[in-house]
């Protein structure tokens, strides 16, 4: 009788224990794991800028040149009616959140009273020679909440030990020092190789640089072509390719290199850094203000946003200050506009409105994920064992059908980026044979506008499941628009 009762109790026993594990299964559903490289929480942050501002503005203003020649003299600096406070009020109207300023171009002048040179604003006859441009600009974009950047061109055609390897790293990580001890909170430092092709040989200690950006600001990204964590896209353009994957093998990469520059764009499937690119362009034809220029019309910023935020990159577009020491209001009105255009573009999401279907899903990461403000960790995550060869995710119109001429696509790329390739059919139609996805994909369909009742989004290959945390419809009134604003 006691075996039997006791028989009775385990089996009880082990049946609350299989309960409890089938009801934990089910209600506490857990995550893919991650697939490697992951970004950092810093580079997940600069991802999400999308859009931030380039300042060329120093002696070359002056001289209406792109590069100076180092001989320059400071007298020539006079920006009699310089406002920083302008320039992050355009910066701010215009949506941006980090703006980069150049300290130093490869002339050497310095926009700060650097104390290891004379070559700097301490010579001009600005503010009596008293004056601080880098402090202005941190003060200004700082009182509107915008985030600050800093240039430091390597090249210094001026200072006299350019070229001897020992003599100018020194100078230049002492300036580098002075920087980041005497303005704080720098969200992203650009290092280049750019020089001209008579400069003295000169062996740049990059690796000394890195060391000591992280040690006295360690939140900062450093940009240069081989990272360590924003890689160049390798042109000025504004665009990157097709392909653009934010992982690469940074020991193929070397700053100044000129044969690696399609694998800057591409990046790699394989690759063992995470490593996102960042887009660089001019609002103008030149870096630095020439007044016969005039911005871009509008249709090419957006043509360019498609090309860089649109392709899993941060667009980084230069806004030159001109000689009184403004952002010219015709830039600053554009950069309204382009801003407006986004915003008009993609402030609806028709997708919201319809029925999403889907291929198959792990339980608590079903299809609503895709269709939430959390464009980062809320996502759908097809079942790994469903037997299939590959997945999918269906839009269908409730009523009448959609009017649309963007789709777009957003991986959860905290967990890794993931797609390789991407269909999409339209009405059954194939459209658009994509590869990679990342951060934020943007598919434009030709020929203006389309009417439909299914949008079919097909992933045939994968690093792993894949993971959308977001997926959209969208109509750009501009895209083909004889509206648009030139």
């Amino acid at each position: 009788m006691v075996r039997l009762w006791w028989s009775s109790f385990i089996i009880t026993l082990l049946l609350l224990q299989l309960r409890l594990c089938v009801c934990w299964s089910e209600e506490t559903p857990t995550p893919p794991l991650p697939i490697l490289p992951l970004p950092t929480y810093s580079q997940l942050k600069w991802q999400q800028r999308e859009i931030i501002m380039f300042l060329h503005f120093g002696v070359n203003t002056f001289t209406d040149k792109e590069w100076g020649t180092g001989q320059e003299s400071p007298s020539i600096f006079n920006p009699q009616g310089l406002n920083t406070a302008q320039w992050a009020t355009v910066a701010a109207d215009a949506g941006i959140s980090l703006m980069i300023l150049t300290a130093k171009h490869h002339d050497g002048f310095c926009l700060w009273p650097s104390m290891y040179t004379h070559h700097s604003v301490i010579s001009s006859p600005w503010e009596g020679g008293k004056g601080d441009v880098v402090k202005d600009f941190v003060n200004a974009a700082t009182a509107q909440g915008i985030d600050v950047g800093i240039y430091l061109s390597p090249w210094d055609r001026h200072d006299p030990r350019y070229g001897n390897d020992l003599l100018y790293n020194q100078y230049y990580l002492a300036q580098l020092q002075e920087l980041l001890r005497k303005y704080q909170n720098v969200r992203e430092i650009w290092f280049d190789g750019a020089k001209g092709s008579n400069a003295k040989n000169m062996s740049y200690y990059f690796s000394d640089w890195f060391s000591m950006v992280k040690e006295l600001q360690s939140s900062i990204n450093i940009f240069s072509d081989a990272g360590p964590d924003i890689r160049w896209v390798g042109d000025e353009t504004g665009s990157a390719g097709d392909t653009c994957w934010s992982t690469i093998n940074r020991t193929s990469l070397s700053i100044g290199a000129s044969n690696i520059t399609q694998y800057l764009s591409t990046g790699d499937p394989k690759g063992t850094d995470w490593l996102p690119a960042e887009c660089d362009v001019s609002i103008r034809d030149g870096w630095f203000w020439h007044k016969p220029e005039a911005p871009k019309k509008l249709s090419e910023l957006l043509d360019i946003y498609y090309n860089s935020v649109g392709k899993n990159c941060v667009l980084l577009l230069n806004v030159p200050p001109n000689t009184t020491g403004l952002i010219p209001d015709s830039d600053a009105q554009r950069l309204k506009e382009f801003k407006n255009a986004i915003d008009t573009t993609f402030h609806q999401n028709l997708a919201e409105d319809c029925f999403i279907k889907v291929s198959s899903q792990r339980g608590g990461f079903g299809a609503e994920k895709m269709l939430d403000s959390d464009h980062l960790w809320s996502y759908w995550v097809p079942k790994d064992d469903d037997g299939e060869k590959d997945h999918w995710v269906e839009v269908w119109a409730k009523d009448e059908s959609l009017r649309f001429n963007v789709i777009r696509m957003q991986e959860a790329i905290g967990l890794g980026q993931r797609i390789e390739r991407h269909e999409i059919y339209v009405d059954g139609k194939l459209k658009i044979k994509g590869t990679t996805v990342g951060y934020k994909r943007l598919h434009r369909i030709d020929g203006g506008e389309v009417l439909a009742r299914v949008v079919r989004i097909r992933i045939t290959k994968a690093r792993g499941v894949p993971l959308l945390s977001s997926i959209g419809l969208h109509f750009d009134p501009f895209w083909h628009s004889k509206f648009t604003v030139t």
